[in-house]
């Protein structure tokens, strides 16, 4: 199952998005952005699920029609009856494939086809081969693993039925909590939270004691302040054996990130007019490679690795 070419995938939506916004953002990508499968579903918190589950069959059937793959995703933190009854919910569900973000879904998902999501943490070759036999059909990589090491897990999986995905945009999910700092920060607790998350839709920015931007809260979530950015590392990436590529959704014009992405792919655009481009869309905060290249995950080596 192996592409050669390789082509954009979109993340599901991290954040807590007003119902109305979350379903028109779909609308555009089906209708405009060239990607080949989407991800959605709620893989936070399951409190925000009932919010747009209503949409889920407007959106599925939008993107469908549009000749796009769509994925269900689970939580990503399964500690509650309900987070179990909503993962079960969409692991048992026979319409749509599903991407298993927690590995109690893998009850659900066993001999099916099925996708294993970014933070499942699959760091290495012996991993990958029994999530394929379990029925993974495709595996999306930490964010955190470097060049070597991604290479060599594309190496020990080739020949098994499964595709390798990496996600080269968007800001990085770092850690998950049971406690909801969000809420936390406004002096509710997770219960009682009242949705504050809905007035931050990138996350909210942390700073330090100095006032320097360092981490980006998300609910239970921690990302990264700074959005990753692997637009020069597409070609070493996909000679490794790396044929899906990931955006994930931020509130900026993801439709140009996407085209841009799939022009430098598909060989319309190189990296030197795609990273100017990807300037012009860029967010406040700055873009980084650590992790890809051995370092801190915040920093940012602009060397191009052709």
């Amino acid at each position: 199952m192996q592409e050669r070419a390789g082509f954009v995938t979109l993340g599901p939506v991290p954040f807590n998005w007003e119902p109305d916004k979350w379903r028109d953002f779909y609308f555009r990508i089906a209708d405009e952005a060239p990607v080949a499968t989407v991800y959605i579903g709620e893989t936070i918190c399951s409190k925000r699920a009932p919010l747009i589950e209503p949409y889920y069959e407007a959106v599925a059937e939008r993107l469908s029609s549009a000749g796009k793959t769509v994925v269900f995703s689970t939580l990503s933190e399964v500690v509650s009856k309900l987070d179990r009854k909503l993962s079960e919910q969409i692991c048992t569900a026979d319409e749509f494939l599903v991407e298993a973000n927690d590995s109690s879904a893998l009850l659900h998902l066993h001999g099916r086809p099925h996708h294993i999501g970014p933070l499942m943490n699959v760091y290495n070759e012996r991993a990958a081969a029994f999530l394929v036999r379990n029925g993974a059909q495709n595996i999306c990589l930490p964010i955190e693993m470097p060049a070597g090491a991604i290479a060599a897990l594309c190496q020990g999986v080739r020949g098994l039925d499964t595709t390798i995905e990496v996600q080269v945009f968007g800001r990085q999910s770092l850690a998950l909590s049971a406690r909801c700092y969000h809420a936390r920060a406004h002096g509710r607790t997770k219960d009682s939270c009242r949705f504050v998350c809905e007035n931050d839709p990138d996350g909210l920015e942390l700073r330090t004691l100095d006032g320097r931007p360092f981490l980006t809260i998300n609910g239970v979530q921690t990302l990264s302040y700074e959005y990753l950015n692997l637009i020069r590392e597409l070609p070493e990436l996909r000679a490794m054996g790396v044929s899906r590529f990931r955006l994930s959704p931020h509130s900026l014009d993801m439709v140009e990130v996407a085209l841009i992405f799939a022009d430098v792919l598909n060989g319309r655009i190189g990296i030197d007019e795609a990273a100017p481009r990807l300037e012009t869309v860029k967010p406040a905060a700055p873009f980084s490679n650590g992790f890809y290249h051995g370092m801190p995950g915040y920093t940012w080596n602009g060397a191009s690795v052709i």
